[in-house]
């Protein structure tokens, strides 16, 4: 591909499959040879809980090297990254004190795009194929950051009644994103958590549908084996590699490719 691509999982609804999808997708690319890094942008750490153990991400946490640190001294990003167990795939964790970061942001100079600046020199390393950053279940000026900083936004989207609630203020919050980030684009909506014994998968498709914004193809269904590789630190596909989700995840990362080429 030439360039390093920067791909932000965005949703402001908590329980989208947002996290778990940001992790599986990066897995799924590095396992078809691609190099990535993971960026960990949200709180709650569950990005860093994909890779390690929580005695490590309370380490990474408590220790400065996270993406809090980083941000409030506005370091290169190179000086964070932890790596995998999984050569060539990177990460660099997050922290509680995330929770701050809103405040932060306001105090310093060039707070739109502090993420973007951190970032520069990592990306033209070329290091790296893919950047994948998760961002919080939120709207404001950390995600606008993390927009700022990318080049695609995928949002995922939970088929159940409540999973479209707010969507429109999410493409609304992208669309006004890439009126300053002129190459930001939306690569797509995932549908996640489908539950094909009920309706709401079609309900959520058939209104996605009428919005006409760009859906993936391949969905990511309900599967229990998805908790238990998030018990064990791993991604799905490294837990089990034919699970269902598993095999799913892999599809979605071959339509990503395609798609940014």
């Amino acid at each position: 591909m030439g360039k390093t691509i920067t791909i932000a999982f965005a949703n402001n609804k908590g329980g989208s499959g947002k996290t778990t999808s940001c992790a599986n997708v990066g897995y799924s690319l590095w396992s078809m040879g691609k190099k990535v890094l993971l960026i960990d942008g949200d709180m709650q750490m569950n990005l860093s809980l994909s890779y390690f153990d929580e005695d490590q991400v309370l380490s990474f946490a408590t220790g400065g090297h996270n993406l809090y640190t980083a941000i409030l001294k506005q370091d290169d990003l190179k000086d964070y990254i932890q790596n995998t167990d999984y050569p060539g795939l990177d990460l660099i964790p997050s922290s509680t004190l995330m929770s701050e970061i809103e405040y932060k942001l306001y105090s310093m100079d060039g707070s739109q795009t502090i993420l973007k600046d951190c970032l520069a020199k990592v990306k033209k390393s070329g290091k790296y194929d893919f950047i994948l950053i998760d961002a919080p279940p939120t709207l404001g000026g950390w995600v606008n950051n993390i927009l700022a900083a990318a080049d695609n936004v995928i949002v995922p989207v939970e088929a159940s009644p409540w999973g479209l609630f707010g969507l429109a203020n999410m493409l609304e919050f992208v669309d006004n994103a890439g009126r300053t980030n002129h190459k930001l684009k939306l690569l797509g909506i995932a549908i996640t958590k489908v539950d094909m014994r009920k309706n709401y998968f079609k309900q959520t498709s058939e209104t996605l549908a009428e919005a006409d914004v760009p859906v993936f193809k391949t969905v990511i269904r309900i599967d229990r084996e998805v908790e238990w590789a998030q018990d064990d630190s791993k991604p799905i596909l490294a837990y089990k590699k034919n699970a269902r989700s598993a095999l799913e995840y892999l599809e979605m990362s071959r339509e990503v490719l395609e798609l940014c080429q």
